[in-house]
C-alpha cells in the first residue's frame, strides 16, 4: 500500500471514532418522554446507562483509535470492521438496557427514544465497518464483520433487550399491519423492477444495435428522471383516472389512478434509465477484438450475442440490477401517498401524528431493505464473477 493510499485508510477511522466520542459526550444518548407524543428530556450516555454502559460503548471506539494509529498488518481491516460492528451492537444493546431501566422506574406510559448521540455512534460504526469491508480482499473477510454484526442485532431483538425502546413498542402495537405493509412494499418493488428490466433491456438493446437512435432514447428517459418523484406519482393519477372512465373494464384488471397500478408504473418509469444505460454500457464495453474473434470462428450473429456479448457484459448487467433495485426500494415509500401502501404508510402516518418513532419504523425498515439488497447482490456478484487466481 502506498503512502497516499494508507493515509485515508488511517484518517477516516480516526476522524469517525473521534466524532463519535465527541457526540457521546455532548449529545443525548436517549430521550425520555412522558408519552409517545410529548417532547422528552435527553440523557447523556453516563446518565442513561451508567458506568458499565459507557464502558461498553467506548471500549470498541478506543480499539478503533488504536487500530487507526497502528501500522498496516494483514488482519487490520478485518479488525477495524469488526470493531465498527461492535460499536453498532454495543450502542443498540446499551440503549435497550437504558430504556428498560427508565421504563421500569417511570411507568408504562414513558417512552424512551434514541437520541442524537446514539445516531452519531450508529453512523460512525456503520461507516467504519463499510470502509473496512470495502478495503478488505476476499469474500470471507468481507462477510465476517457484516454477518457478526447482523447476528448480534438479531440476538438482541430476539432476547427482548430492545422491547422497551419506543421504536420497538411502535412495532409491537402494529406487528400485523407492519408485516402486511412490508409484504406490499416488496410486491410493489418487485413488480416495478420486473417491468423496468423488461422494458429497459429492450431500450438498451435498441440503443446498442442502432446507435443513431440512442441519443433520442436516452434523452427521453432523462426527462423522466428530472421529474420529482412525488410529482410523477401525482401526475399519473389524472391520466389513469380518465383512462378508466373511458374503459371501465380496466378497473377489473386493477388499473386506476389510485392504488398499486400507478405506483408500479411510476417505479418502472424511474427504473428505465439505469437499466437501459446499464444494458447499453455493458454491451458496448465488450472488446471489439472478442467480437471479431467470435466472428472469425464462424459464429452467427445470434451466437455472438448469446455466447460472447452477454457473458462478457453480465457483470455490468448485474451491477445495474443492484443499483436499480436499491433505488426502487427507496422510491416505493412514496407509494403510500397514492393509496398503494408499503412502508411509507408508517412514515406519513407518523408525520401526521408527530410520532417520530412511527416515522422511524417505516424509514429504518426501508433503509434496512435497501442495505440487505445491496449487500446480498454484492456478495452474489463476487461469487458469480470471481476472477480466477493468477
Amino acid at each position: 500500500m502506498t503512502v497516499r493510499a494508507a493515509a485515508p485508510a488511517r484518517t477516516l477511522p480516526l476522524l469517525l471514532a473521534g466524532f463519535a466520542l465527541v457526540a457521546v459526550l455532548l449529545a443525548g444518548f436517549v430521550v425520555v418522554a412522558p408519552n409517545r407524543l410529548l417532547s422528552g428530556t435527553p440523557l447523556g450516555l453516563l446518565e442513561a446507562a451508567g458506568a458499565m454502559g459507557a464502558i461498553a460503548v467506548t471500549v470498541p471506539l478506543a480499539a478503533i483509535l488504536a487500530l487507526a494509529f497502528a501500522g498496516e498488518f494483514p488482519a487490520r481491516q478485518v479488525l477495524l470492521g469488526s470493531a465498527g460492528g461492535l460499536v453498532i451492537v454495543a450502542s443498540v444493546a446499551v440503549a435497550g438496557l437504558a430504556a428498560s431501566s427508565h421504563a421500569a422506574d417511570a411507568g408504562r406510559l414513558t417512552r424512551v427514544s434514541l437520541g442524537a448521540g446514539f445516531w452519531c455512534l450508529l453512523a460512525a460504526g456503520f461507516l467504519i465497518m463499510a470502509d473496512a469491508v470495502e478495503r478488505t480482499s476476499g469474500l470471507a473477510a468481507k462477510a465476517a464483520p457484516v454477518l457478526a454484526t447482523g447476528a448480534g442485532l438479531v440476538l438482541l431483538a430476539a432476547s427482548g433487550t430492545l422491547s422497551e425502546l419506543s421504536l420497538s413498542r411502535e412495532f409491537a402495537v402494529r406487528r400485523h399491519a407492519y408485516l402486511g405493509e412490508l409484504g406490499r412494499h416488496l410486491e410493489l418493488t418487485a413488480a416495478g423492477l420486473v417491468v423496468a428490466v423488461v422494458a429497459g433491456t429492450a431500450i438498451g438493446l435498441m440503443a446498442y444495435r442502432r446507435p443513431q437512435r440512442a441519443g433520442a432514447a436516452f434523452a427521453a428517459l432523462n426527462i423522466v428522471q428530472t421529474i420529482p418523484s412525488i410529482a410523477l406519482f401525482a401526475l399519473l393519477i389524472g391520466p389513469l383516472t380518465a383512462l378508466t372512465a373511458l374503459a371501465p373494464a380496466l378497473r377489473g384488471l386493477g388499473v386506476g389512478g389510485i392504488g398499486p397500478f400507478p405506483a408500479i408504473l411510476a417505479l418502472a418509469l424511474y427504473g428505465l434509465l439505469p437499466v437501459a444505460r446499464g444494458v447499453h454500457a455493458g454491451l458496448s464495453s465488450v472488446p471489439k477484438a472478442a467480437v471479431d474473434a467470435a466472428r472469425g470462428m464462424g459464429m452467427t450473429g445470434r451466437q455472438i450475442f448469446t455466447n460472447t456479448l452477454i457473458p462478457l457484459a453480465l457483470p455490468t448487467f448485474f451491477q445495474t440490477l443492484r443499483v436499480t433495485l436499491v433505488q426502487l426500494i427507496g422510491l416505493a415509500t412514496l407509494a403510500a401517498l397514492i393509496g398503494a401502501g408499503g412502508l411509507g404508510t408508517f412514515i406519513f402516518r407518523g408525520l401526521g401524528q408527530t410520532a417520530n418513532d412511527l416515522v422511524l419504523l417505516g424509514a429504518l425498515s426501508a433503509i434496512g431493505l435497501a442495505l440487505l439488497a445491496d449487500i446480498g447482490l454484492r456478495a452474489l456478484a463476487m461469487l458469480l464473477f470471481r476472477r480466477p487466481a493468477n
